[in-house]
């Protein structure tokens, strides 16, 4: 589904130093590691919208860094993707937002976009917000809008980052179960980049850190919370002292 070997990716600076990952199919993968580790690049990488430096990058079954043009854009519309700060239009309603990936990729009628939108809306427990804006709704609300659109066009593999940053954790946690639940039901390969990894540990069936640009650990949810590795088990345990 998802193989990494050896990506590098720098701007003024190193940020990513030769990163091997592979998420099998199906998985609901957690992505952790403290601020500036390359998280949030490396779900932009995977998903096409930023190219490496170096390194292989296979997304269902493509060489990403290879494709451009029609062939980027056929890929991307296999992936569902929601983004940190949500990345909602401003302008746009409710509705419009969530059917903007299937009216920008695919050729559907009017008649079933407003479908798949409505059963989207159900399934995020925000039916009869069609005609809302962005200013008006809340940051759970917000959040739930940017699931809704992440898996409007039923991809087969969906990135997820931060989905419940700033939330509280009752919220939080609606959120985690949400996406476990879709997860579940959709089969979909899921990568999930989070800092809230109280939460994030009930959903994952496998988590991968990042430290410093390096995936320093890749095991499940289990191994991650037993791990040895000091950085890991400072990180996921919350110790305050520690080599991070």
């Amino acid at each position: 589904m998802i193989r990494l070997k050896s990506v590098y990716k720098g701007f003024d600076r190193p940020v990513l130093r030769g990163v091997n990952l592979e998420v099998p199919e199906g998985c609901l993968y957690g992505l952790i590691g403290p601020g500036a580790s390359g998280k949030s690049l490396l779900l932009k990488i995977m998903s096409g919208l930023v190219r490496p430096d170096a390194g292989r990058v296979q997304v269902l079954g493509e060489s990403v860094p290879s494709l451009g043009g029609v062939d980027l854009q056929r890929l991307q519309s296999r992936i569902g993707m929601q983004f940190q700060n949500n990345a909602l239009f401003d302008f746009m309603t409710v509705e419009d937002n969530i059917a903007f990936p299937l009216r920008r990729l695919f050729e559907l009628p009017d008649f079933e976009v407003r479908e798949r939108v409505r059963e989207r809306l159900e399934r995020v427990a925000l039916s009869g917000f069609e005609e809302r804006l962005p200013a008006g709704l809340s940051g759970g609300q917000k959040k739930r809008v940017g699931v809704a659109r992440a898996t409007v066009t039923r991809a087969s593999l969906i990135f997820y980052d931060e989905p419940a940053a700033g939330l509280d954790p009752v919220t939080s946690q609606r959120i985690f179960d949400l996406l476990r639940a879709e997860q579940r039901e959709s089969g979909a390969t899921v990568v999930m980049v989070s800092s809230d990894l109280d939460r994030l540990l009930t959903v994952t069936d496998r988590v991968g850190m990042m430290h410093r640009g390096r995936l320093i650990f890749d095991g499940t949810t289990d191994e991650a919370r037993d791990s040895d590795n000091p950085y890991v088990r400072q990180f996921v345990h919350g110790h305050t002292e520690g080599p991070l």
